[in-house]
């Protein structure tokens, strides 16, 4: 019979109706505010305890969480698998940290994440990073190719590991099992943030999942796409070339010792969902994405991305023939036709369709996409024409982790080419790095920083958040 080991054993706890003289203060909701009790229910209040011997322990899973992890690794073609509530970002730097240390070299496409960035100054490893292909109508980053990850693996034949987004925010894979093949072969680890990959294992119409293209390990977003709280993830397993225990080791650094049980036990039913029905679940969530996909080619103004591989259920759509930035689009959907997207960038407006969705979902989103088409017309459509956002690859002067150290000074944007950078800069969505610290700033940076402020996209990791000024070693 297929259960929920944690979920379990939270019920059991709070039916003993033990009294509570333990964190967390307001004791199973005895001295809960009423806004608290509304959000979270009388009964999830009762279960949001942690740490009795009957609810296992997440830094020494012997029990109920060793149980589920064991359910999610072989539910995910994995060896093992580690719980995460400290997002997904905790799971990819353990992921990095737990397999490259102090002056590895390690290849890192260019549009990864920049948790990615951050785990390299936590490790101390030094990156080289690859350039993706690129999609230059659309303005789409894509994926690194085989051949890209060849060319570099003969030319930094040290290299430790190899880090691959797949797929990436846009639902773009890179060729795992030839990359996989590649990687190994030279006797280097692949790494993969399948932050937005963990529904693939449920279709052979989905881009492959890393676990089952031979990938060492794998970080998932499991409340991304499928059925858990935010800010819960796993860590997939798969190689004897991983040291589970320091895998373990890291994650427990990296982890809260007070580790929230309502978000282990979503972990839990998610995996318990998907195996109950995931493979029900995702086919009709494909199928209806392609008839929206469908729908969509149809209206005036809009165009849809579309590239071989593609996760179908990232629907990208690009609004420049209504004359419209992605961020107008974005907030004409949100404030007047009431539809949330789940990104804009300078061309294009992303919805993600997930297992959650029925027709009528997405009949709400079509219409509203065909509203949006007549307001733009009444713009004239004018056409809008921009400078690309391709990832740019910047000559490193230092590691990530010797700039996070080194003492800092600040100086006008204008003024910092030529220096060496001190902050990451990053613009969201998708959060993908424009430069790393210790990276060299060039006039092309500059341009590309003073574009991104231009069409009111919103920056991350500067302390100067009008990007006026820029802190440089």
């Amino acid at each position: 019979m297929l259960n929920a080991p944690i979920a379990d054993a939270m019920q059991r706890y709070s039916d003993d109706r033990a009294l509570a003289f333990h964190t967390p203060g307001h004791k199973q909701g005895l001295g809960a505010h009423q806004l608290l009790r509304r959000l979270i229910t009388d009964e999830g209040l009762r279960q949001e305890v942690s740490l009795m011997d009957e609810l296992d322990d997440l830094h020494d899973p012997r029990g109920i969480i060793d149980e589920a992890q064991q359910l999610a690794a072989q539910l995910w073609h994995a060896d093992h698998a580690l719980f995460f509530v400290n997002g997904t970002t905790s799971a990819v730097q353990t992921m990095i940290m737990s397999t490259v240390g102090e002056g590895d070299t390690v290849l890192v496409p260019r549009n990864a994440h920049r948790c990615v960035s951050n785990a390299l100054i936590l490790s101390g490893a030094k990156p080289v990073f690859l350039c993706p292909e690129f999609d230059h109508d659309f303005d789409i980053a894509l994926n690194i190719t085989p051949s890209t990850v060849e060319q570099a693996v003969e030319q930094f034949p040290n290299a430790r590991a190899l880090v691959i987004t797949s797929p990436n925010y846009y639902g773009v894979p890179a060729d795992l099992k030839s990359i996989a093949e590649i990687a190994h072969r030279h006797g280097m680890l692949l790494l993969v943030d399948e932050a937005h990959g963990a529904h693939l294992q449920f279709s052979a119409r989905l881009p492959i999942s890393a676990m089952d293209a031979g990938a060492d390990i794998a970080a998932q977003s499991t409340h991304k796409l499928l059925g858990s709280l935010t800010q819960t993830s796993m860590l997939m397993i798969n190689s004897a070339r991983i040291d589970l225990e320091r895998v373990r080791r890291v994650s427990s650094m990296l982890q809260s010792t007070s580790p929230n049980y309502l978000l282990l036990a979503s972990l839990d039913i998610a995996r318990l969902q998907m195996q109950s029905n995931g493979s029900t679940l995702i086919e009709q969530t494909i199928d209806r994405a392609q008839r929206l996909r469908e729908a969509i080619r149809s209206i005036s103004g809009l165009r849809l991305f579309e590239t071989p591989s593609l996760d179908p259920t990232k629907i990208t759509v690009d609004v420049r023939g209504l004359g419209l930035t992605g961020l107008e689009a974005e907030h004409i959907l949100r404030h007047q036709l009431k539809i949330q997207c789940e990104l804009s960038d300078p061309n294009n407006v992303l919805f993600l369709v997930t297992y959650a969705d029925t027709q009528s979902t997405l009949d709400r989103l079509l219409d509203a996409l065909k509203k949006l088409s007549s307001m733009g017309k009444a713009t004239g459509g004018r056409a809008i024409n921009r400078r690309s956002t391709a990832p740019l690859i910047i000559e490193p002067i230092i590691t990530p982790r010797q700039a996070f150290y080194s003492s800092t000074t600040t100086v006008a944007l204008r003024e910092s080419i030529g220096r060496i950078s001190a902050e990451e800069i990053t613009f969201y969505p998708p959060g993908i790095p424009l430069i790393c610290p210790g990276e060299l700033i060039t006039a092309e940076l500059v341009d590309a920083i003073e574009e991104n402020m231009s069409v009111g996209r919103r920056v991350v990791g500067a302390a100067d958040k009008s990007m006026l000024t820029i802190r440089v070693i």
